[in-house]
């Protein structure tokens, strides 16, 4: 039997173009294979690595000091009772002005009043008995000149005169002590100023007092007022006698009132770390309320401000409190290099302003902190900065 010849050329060839499909239809898949394989690795590291955004540290006015503070007024007095009895009238209230000597209430005191009768009716009488003993003691001496007695009756008679007269002398201290009380049932303002408090009203009973929360009145000189600060340890060389500070109060929004540092404790609180500062503001137009609270900033220290503006190291720097981390490790920020990676760095806290939080040092203006950083961040690892997130200025005070 007799074969196609021109068969077998066509096999081969199409054999060689099938195994070629073959082989490329391999080969795209392996290629496809290892592409996907990329893809998902690529997004696993994208997934692996935390988006974070990126702040810089703001320059803060070096030197510059704001604390609390609370007022108080120059001089405050409470007036307590001194002699029980009932209140008989009053002749000042709540945010009065008084002067010195001026009446503020009237104290009734009928026990002491008979008191003081009593002990009037017994100087009486010991003074008509040391009369008898003095005419007695008088007698016996005139009859011992003529022997008619003896010396011993003589000294007997002139010792009962000498007791009798201790005796009036004591009973007179009695009655002077009485009128002394008598004269705390009127009480008076010790100096001019104002009455803060009022604790009492007619027809009250009245007890001896001088426990706080037992006064019947306050009076309190507001002309001006001592205003007292705790400075931390580290400011206190920024704190001098006869500096001047800027005092805010709440109720007076935008104003500020001018004290000057009066005293200082010279030595740090060991339950507050802080030193006791006294400072003294003008109060004549009466815009300040003793007993509240204040704000005072202490001007900054110029050297210190120069010294920031030369881009110093000690230049202290504002962060907002969630970029600051606080761990086992001490306080830490956050901060990240050209090339993505984390480097955690230990800095010193000097202040918390609240909103901004004040590092003294570890920390440079130019360095690229991470807003809030995730939990779980070490050294070396690495971070995508977000795009829309350009390295911003933390809020700061000036």
């Amino acid at each position: 039997m007799r074969t196609d010849a021109p068969s077998t050329p066509r096999l081969k060839v199409a054999t060689a173009v099938a195994a070629l499909l073959a082989v490329v239809i391999v080969c795209a898949g392996l290629w496809a294979r290892k592409s996907n394989a990329e893809q998902l690795q690529n997004s696993a590291d994208d997934r692996g690595q935390p988006s974070v955004n990126l702040i810089s540290p703001k320059p803060l006015t070096a030197g510059s000091l704001e604390l609390p503070a609370r007022t108080e007024a120059w001089s405050r007095a409470p007036i307590y009772a001194r002699v029980s009895g009932y209140l008989k009238r009053w002749q000042a209230d709540i945010g009065a002005p008084v002067k010195a000597g001026q009446l503020l209430a009237e104290i009734e005191t009928p026990d002491l009043d008979q008191q003081l009768a009593q002990a009037r009716a017994e100087v009486t009488t010991a003074r008509s008995n040391a009369s008898l003993a003095a005419s007695t003691a008088k007698r016996w001496q005139s009859l011992l000149e003529s022997d008619s007695v003896s010396r011993q009756e003589v000294d007997e008679r002139s010792g009962d005169l000498a007791a009798k007269q201790s005796m009036v002398n004591a009973l007179q201290a009695n009655v002077d002590r009485i009128q002394a009380l008598k004269q705390f049932t009127r009480l008076t303002a010790p100096f001019d100023g104002i009455v803060t408090a009022r604790n009492t009203d007619v027809g009250a009973l009245i007890n001896v007092g001088g426990s706080p929360g037992s006064e019947l009145f306050v009076v309190s000189d507001v002309r001006k007022l001592r205003v007292y600060v705790n400075v931390p340890q580290r400011q206190v060389t920024l704190v001098r006698p006869g500096a001047q500070a800027q005092l805010r109060v709440p109720e007076r929004p935008g104003q500020t009132f001018t004290a000057t540092v009066e005293s200082q404790s010279r030595s740090i609180n060991t339950g507050t770390g802080a030193m006791l500062v006294q400072l003294v503001v003008d109060n004549t137009k009466g815009e300040l309320l003793p007993g509240g609270f204040a704000t005072v900033r202490f001007a900054g220290d110029a050297k210190a401000a120069g010294a920031e503006a030369s881009g110093s190291a000690s230049a202290a720097v504002g962060l907002p409190p969630g970029a600051v981390i606080i761990n086992k490790g001490g306080v830490q920020v956050a901060t990240v290099d050209a090339q993505n990676k984390v480097q955690l760095r230990k800095v010193t806290i000097s202040r918390d302003l609240g909103t901004v939080i004040e590092i003294s040092a570890g920390l440079s203006p130019q360095d690229r902190v991470i807003e809030n950083p995730p939990d779980g961040l070490v050294n070396g690892d690495v971070v995508r900065v977000n795009a829309e997130a350009a390295p911003a200025a933390a809020k700061g005070r000036p």
